[in-house]
């Protein structure tokens, strides 16, 4: 069975959602004849990564009016969405939480971050607190898992997933450096992110899909790309660099579930 997946790369402008939202569709319009049956947009893709903006200017638990917007494009293109990640203010607390939209603009799942990043300059954790619950959303095409960027650092949520069914895995991003690290950190720190998106898709079996910022996303954090679309072998089927761009491949999820029957890792110890 194939499907078609794309992953959408921006470079956020801080803090001005209408603008983001504008930016995500244009790019999404580009594939619009293509065959859409999922669409991944980036980690915190209508903000930037701002913490003024994740304080004062959350989305309530329907997503606020950037995932109404989105649930009207996925309608619109006729596609599932995981809508990135947005800021959600339920009873007091502050969740990074990614929507899962299908084609009829339902909303028919929402991952709260499991793994904050409170490291070199991250503080999630000032503001946010963890969800508790991995998710897996059986949408009409695929059984879809949802991670999100940091996330990607723990292996065992993702066996978690692939024994929830998960045949496509998803991690919308803002996998960053700081602008004052060398350019040799920041190399490595790119090299790190591909080969942690490659060893996810092969050790799970499954298609492995990240949706990354690009370039200045926060004050003096610079985002890397890189977004790319890995198959159960772990080969890279398509990626991006540096730029703003759409990140489309056609994938055959019977090599997926061939694989399960194949290597039934999700059942092992």
């Amino acid at each position: 069975m194939k499907a078609g997946i794309l992953s959408v790369q921006f470079n956020p402008i801080l803090a001005d959602k209408s603008a983001n939202l504008d930016k995500a569709e244009e790019i999404i319009h580009q594939y619009g004849d293509s065959n859409l049956d999922l669409v991944v947009l980036p980690e915190f893709f209508s903000t930037g990564i701002c913490d003024k903006e994740f304080i004062n200017s959350p989305e309530d638990e329907t997503g606020g009016d950037v995932i109404k917007r989105l649930r009207e494009t996925a309608k619109r293109y006729n596609t599932n969405v995981a809508a990135g990640t947005v800021i959600e203010l339920v009873e007091g607390k502050r969740y990074n939480t990614c929507f899962v939209i299908n084609r009829q603009g339902e909303i028919a799942g929402k991952y709260r971050k499991i793994h904050l990043y409170n490291f070199v300059g991250g503080n999630e954790d000032k503001y946010l607190v963890p969800g508790n619950s991995p998710l897996v959303v059986d949408l009409d095409f695929a059984k879809v898992g949802v991670s999100a960027c940091f996330d990607i650092k723990f292996p065992m949520l993702y066996r978690e997933l692939i024994k929830q069914g998960a045949e496509i895995i998803v991690s919308p991003s803002a996998w960053s450096t700081l602008t004052a690290f060398s350019e040799k950190a920041k190399d490595d720190f790119v090299k790190t992110w591909q080969s942690m998106n490659i060893c996810r898709a092969a050790e799970t079996l499954t298609y492995f899909v990240t949706a990354n910022l690009v370039g200045l996303a926060g004050s003096n954090v610079l985002s890397v790309g890189n977004s790319m679309i890995c198959d159960p072998m772990g080969t890279v089927v398509a990626g991006a660099d540096t730029y703003e761009t759409g990140v489309y491949a056609e994938i055959d999820l019977s090599i997926v579930r061939d694989f399960k029957r194949l290597y039934p890792v999700a059942e092992m110890e």
